[in-house]
Formats: C-alpha cells, structure tokens, sequence
C-alpha cells in the first residue's frame, strides 16, 4: 500500500469531506438528501457514487420491490438519505427503519431525517404508529395532504415520516407523513418548473372547470390554465361542453409568466395548438361547387354562420339562403344546432373566410321553367306582396311573377283585384318568361288581353246563345 493511501486512510470523514470543500461538506451530512449513481450491487448491499472518495452503502433489502426484485441497475441513478456517517462510511436509506435505540430517534428528530414507520391501528384523533420499535402518534390531518374520510383504510401500512415531536427519553413521539408528502410535493414542483418551457406538450388532469377556461393540474403542486378560447378550433359557448373535472388531457405551454421574485407564476395552456389549425388544410380539402352538411353555429342579421368542421365556418349570406321565398330573418329560417345542406361559393384561406349558399345546394326553380310555363297559359296563383307598380304573384315555392298595375287597369273589373289582400289566391294568365333575368309578366286570367288572345288563337270561348236570341237577331237582320 503506498504511503498516499495509507495516509487517506487515516484520515477522519470530516477531514475526507473538507478536502472536497465545504460545500461538500455541507451537502454530505446525516439527514441530507443524496443523488448518485450505482456503481456497484453485491449480495447484500447495494453502492452508491456520493461524489467523494467514499462510496456510500444501502442495504439492497430495503431497494427491493414488493416482488423481492431490484428494479435498478449498475448505472441507474438513486434518491437516499444520508442516516450516518461512522468509522469511514457513509450509510444510506430511503428511510430510518429497523431497531433503533434513543441516539438513532435524536438524529432523525434534530436532522428532519425520514423513518420509516407501520400504521398499528387507529386512535382518537390520529393513528398508533411504530417507528423504529418505538410507538409515535400521528394525528389524522397528518397522515396525507387530502382529507381521510375512511382511516381504518390506512391500518397496516407503512409510510415514511418526519418526526415534529420527541420528549420523555423517547416514550412521546409525534409524527407526520403530511410534512413529509409537502417538502416532496415542492421539490418536484420546483424540479418540473425548472424544465417547463413554452412549446413543451404535457399531460395534465382537468383539477377546476370555470367559464372562461380549465385549470389543469400538470404535476403536484403546479396547475396552468387553458382559456376557452384555446379548448378547441371549433366555436365554444362553455368549457363544460367537451371537458369534465378529472378528464385527463394533452396541453401545450404557450406562455410562462413570472413573478416578482422571478419565479414561474402564471402558466398558459393550449389544447387545440397540440393539433393542426384547420384552415392550413382546408383548401385541399374543399372545393367551390362542393355539397356538404353543416351545423348552423350563429344567427346574424346578415346571414348566418355554418360549421363544416370543427374549427371551419363559412357564411351564408341572407341572400343565399333560399331561392323559395323571401327571408327577412335568418332566425325564422334555421337555429343555431341545425344541420343545413350548403355549397361552397369562394375559399379564403388567408383571410379564413368561405362563403356558402343554402339556396345553390337546394336547386334554381327557374331550371327548367319554359317547360312548365308558356304565354298564354292561365294559372292559379297566390298574391304574396302588393306594390304601388303591381302585385307579386307566387305560382310555385321559388317562382313569383308580376302582375303590373297597368295590367290590372285593362281588367273589366280592376277593383276586384285592387280589394284582394297577400295570401289570398288569384287567376292569371302568362304573358312572358325571361329565364336570364328570372322574370315573369303576368295578366288577369280573363282581361282584353285574354279575349284578344283567344281570337287570335281560334279558342274563343263566347256561350252559345238561347234560341229565342238566335231568332230576334234574325229578324232584325230581315227588316
């Protein structure tokens, strides 16, 4: 052995500890939470890289899982507790556990350092619990950070717990698991705000729904918020529509504020930037000339607005919604929740803009209408406006004619006409059809114009005439 070594050896821990600095020093006492590696596992013990010359010990028992398997290996990184450091060795544990005597309950009690203990039974106020083969009390708002409504269900379980009290030679010891369960809580709320950058995509549960948006629990201890307006591309009117308290859920970070101190604060969450914006696909996907369904989303003056996908809404302007009637009102016509058939107009996907129409999708009356009108042809209509030039006769849904004033006037009884009222019904006659303009000209049924028609069609239709008229023509025409 050279002398170097000899002389190590001989060194005391503080003395070993102090070569690496106080810093060192610092971070590697009794109590003092270590991260390392293992290096090595033998039979019995398990060791740890503590960053000194001194490898620390674990006893590999205590590392087990509850299928007597070791779920680490030689490389995998431990979270220990330092729980002593005698004669050269650095011992540790993820708990103090097993037969201590008063000195082991001291230094966990001074060092805050976790023990391990067995829930005996329940008692009034807390729980019977065996620390190190002693009895402690810990009282039941300290067992865990949430309310115990059932603590028979913790009996016969063993926790790790800090003990707060320790007095009488060790006959009255007090504990907490809560205290335990907090410090954790913060350490790794702290270590996950240290990761947490704008961009990151996490999984989170839904912990409070409000009506402007959903808190998300990301781990313990941190919540951010997702605003309604980035649940969904899709138009909502409350955040209860698609989520629930304790729904799990993928959020994006889109913004970190911080606080005075420089800390994270507010944490701003995006559930619809996880996927892709529509719009960026939607002129792939549609075309002009192209019939969908879609859902009525709003009702405006001016048209109403139509959801072809979640996230996609096009317009229907007031004028594009029926070529059968007259609309005044959008809401008469459809309600927010109705599936309507639409055609696409135009695609704006810059400006996210597309327009629609409900009437193209239903079909122009006026296809076809020489077919089924021509001039001359009478007709029963239905007066469905009246206008100082004329009245506006509907013949069929979509097809309305005008009957003119002038034409009216020529009628042998124009006042019979002038006393009809809107949606009372009317014989008229055909006059002329212009399909590109989608005018029709009306007559009376039976005005001048008719009986001229008729003469010159070779269809008059005058009554035949008694007999006793027939023979006083005739000697008329004798004398």
């Amino acid at each position: 052995m050279s002398d170097t070594e000899n002389n190590e050896k001989q060194l005391s821990m503080e003395e070993l500890l102090d070569a690496y600095g106080p810093e060192s020093r610092e971070a590697h006492r009794v109590g003092s939470k270590l991260r390392g590696r293992i290096i090595s596992i033998g039979k019995e013990s398990v060791f740890v890289d503590t960053g000194t010359k001194i490898d620390g010990v674990a006893d590999l028992a205590e590392l087990v899982d509850e299928n007597g398997d070791l779920p680490y290996g030689v490389g995998d990184t431990l979270e220990l507790y330092i729980v002593s450091m005698r004669h050269g060795e650095i011992r540790l544990s993820r708990a103090l556990a097993g037969a201590g005597g008063a000195e082991q309950l001291k230094d966990a009690y001074h060092q805050r350092l976790p023990i391990e203990g067995r829930i005996a039974d329940t008692c009034k106020g807390g729980f019977n619990v065996e620390v190190v083969k002693h009895r402690a009390f810990c009282p039941i708002s300290q067992i865990d950070t949430i309310y115990v409504e059932r603590p028979e269900e913790y009996v016969g379980k063993s926790f790790r717990f800090i003990i707060t009290e320790l007095s009488e030679g060790g006959r009255n010891i007090v504990v907490s698991r809560r205290t335990l369960l907090e410090q954790e809580e913060e350490e790794s709320r702290q270590a996950f705000l240290g990761s947490l950058v704008p961009g990151n995509v996490s999984t989170g549960r839904v912990s409070r729904i409000m009506p402007y948006g959903a808190f998300v629990e990301l781990s313990p201890g941190v919540e951010g918020m997702v605003h309604i307006s980035e649940m969904s591309w899709a138009r909502l009117g409350a955040p209860d529509e698609i989520l629930r308290t304790g729904d799990e859920i993928t959020v994006k970070v889109i913004g970190i504020e911080k606080n005075a101190s420089g800390e994270s604060g507010k944490i701003s969450l995006s559930m619809k930037q996880v996927g892709e914006d529509p719009w960026n696909t939607v002129d792939k996907k549609y075309s002009p000339g192209q019939k969908l369904v879609g859902k009525v989303t709003r009702c405006m003056d001016y048209g109403v607005f139509v959801e072809i996908e979640p996230g996609v809404e096009g317009l229907v302007h007031i004028s594009e919604m029926s070529y059968t009637k007259r609309v005044s009102r959008t809401r008469d016509e459809v309600a927010p929740g109705d599936a309507v058939e639409i055609m696409i107009r135009e695609i704006d996907p810059g400006n996210r803009r597309i327009s629609l129409s409900m009437k193209d999708a239903e079909g122009d009356p006026w296809i076809g209408i020489e077919e089924r009108y021509c001039a001359g042809q009478r007709i029963e209509g239905v007066i469905e406006k009246k206008e100082k030039f004329g009245l506006f006769i509907n013949l069929e849904p979509g097809i309305t004619g005008l009957l003119p004033k002038s034409k009216i006037a020529r009628f042998h009884d124009p006042s019979s006409i002038d006393r009809k009222q809107p949606g009372e019904r009317i014989t008229v006659m055909v006059e002329s059809i212009d399909t590109g303009s989608h005018r029709l000209t009306l007559t009376p049924g039976d005005s001048a114009d008719e009986d001229d028609w008729k003469r010159f069609s070779g269809r008059s239709e005058q009554p035949v005439s008694s007999l006793g008229e027939k023979l006083q023509q005739a000697l008329k025409k004798k004398k």
